[in-house]
């Protein structure tokens, strides 16, 4: 995976270069960023484990607690790259407080929210921020490792962001069904002050990537098509898996029949699938690049069309479960390096934008996928949403080919 590189460092976070080793302090800039992601995915993912408690609490049906999710990830992927273009002026440090200040904000309206509405708003308030905050402190970590160590360090990151996803829902389904779902809102709450607190205490205040750039300089990127298409491939690839995910656990419940217990344990061992599928992620761009993704498609679409056929089938609807878990991250790396290549290459000045491009497309993936699942949910019913993610994963599949095609031809014409 191809990243930012940066002429030079503070040698307060630099990397010891003798050996490879790294400072202490650059170690823990990185596991605090590390952490930054898994708080940023629980603040995201938590409710997905409550659905039923929220929606018998504030009274509403389980489609419009959906809308927690939906419009998040609607704010996240349009507000990120807004923040991005039009804060290049900024120091990178100034924009971390902001967002962190707003981060725990949010987190407060959520956890106490008295009203539907309120709550729905805090989570527009945290989708507003949330990617802003990832990109801006991922930006941080070439100039922490190294190059040479770039690439594993942001892949751990997004590895943490991942795993929150399903440790949040089933926690907080667990905490819901033993205790009251409001302390899995305020557990969130606790990790997000401790974590930016934290962040902002270590990290440091200057670095190379704090020169400006205009909006006209950012802009620019969106004029490449293979960056165009990469976006549109996270919008159907992960919203394939997210017309099944979003409402996993009651699919869990009502079609394979699980208990909470049996829910939470699956959605932990979904969780350990995920943080694998990041691992191999990385593996397979490593070895083929964005052709890894014509493979991984056409099998994403192959287990979710498993998922229709199969039904309440048991055990054998439970190992497909599994296995999308493990297939629901290979398209991150291949497509962060496309962006980052592209942006270091042609325009280097885009590379805060470049590495806002994941968590924007990637939202905008779950907003459309859970978007589509709950008129599945309300509609034809939930044993559908398999056939209908599966069709998203060929339409992912060809978005692949069509974005290999773009990228060889402007290879090519660069040079000429």
């Amino acid at each position: 995976m191809s990243q930012p590189t940066h002429a030079t460092a503070t040698p307060k976070t630099s990397p010891d270069k003798r050996g490879g080793r790294l400072t202490p302090h650059a170690l823990a800039c990185v596991a605090l960023l590390t952490l930054l992601g898994f708080s940023l995915g629980c603040s995201e993912f938590v409710v997905i484990g409550i659905e039923t408690e929220l929606a018998e609490a504030f009274g509403v049906s389980l489609a419009r607690v959906g809308e927690l999710i939906s419009f998040f990830s609607i704010t996240y992927a349009v507000c990120t790259p807004v923040l991005a273009i039009t804060t290049g002026r900024f120091k990178r440090y100034q924009l971390l407080v902001a967002y962190a200040a707003v981060f725990i904000a949010s987190n407060v309206a959520m956890a106490f929210a008295p009203t539907f509405e309120l709550l729905l708003a805090s989570r527009v308030l945290l989708g507003a921020v949330s990617g802003a905050l990832l990109a801006v402190g991922v930006t941080f970590i070439p100039e922490l490792v190294g190059v040479e160590k770039t690439s594993m360090m942001i892949s751990i990151v997004y590895a943490a962001f991942s795993v929150a996803m399903v440790i949040s829902t089933s926690a907080g389904k667990m905490i819901a069904e033993t205790m009251d779902w409001h302390l899995a809102m305020v557990g969130v709450l606790a990790m997000a002050v401790i974590t930016s607190l934290a962040l902002l205490a270590v990290l440091p205040r200057t670095g190379s990537t704090d020169e400006p750039a205009t909006m006209r300089e950012q802009a620019v990127l969106f004029l490449e098509p293979q960056i165009l298409t990469g976006m549109a491939i996270f919008i159907f690839g992960v919203g394939s898996v997210y017309v099944f995910y979003g409402y996993v656990t009651p699919y869990l419940e009502t079609i394979l029949g699980l208990d909470a217990l049996g829910a939470s344990t699956v959605l932990m061992a979904y969780g350990v699938a995920c943080f694998f599928s990041n691992l191999l992620s990385g593996w397979f761009d490593a070895r083929f690049g964005m052709k890894s993704l014509l493979a991984s498609f056409l099998v994403q679409a192959a287990l979710l069309f498993g998922l229709f056929a199969l039904g309440s089938t048991m055990p054998a609807a439970l190992v497909v479960v599994l296995a999308i878990g493990l297939s629901m991250y290979i398209v991150s790396v291949p497509c962060i390096s496309l962006f980052m290549r592209v942006a270091r290459t042609r325009h280097p000045k885009t590379l805060t934008l470049a590495s806002s491009l994941e968590p924007m497309s990637f939202n905008t993936g779950i907003a459309f996928g859970t978007a589509v699942g709950g008129a599945v949910v309300s509609g034809p019913g939930m044993a559908q949403v398999g056939l209908v993610g599966g069709a998203f994963s060929i339409v992912a599949l060809a978005l692949v080919a069509i974005t290999l095609l773009l990228d060889r031809k402007v290879r090519r014409a660069s040079m000429q």
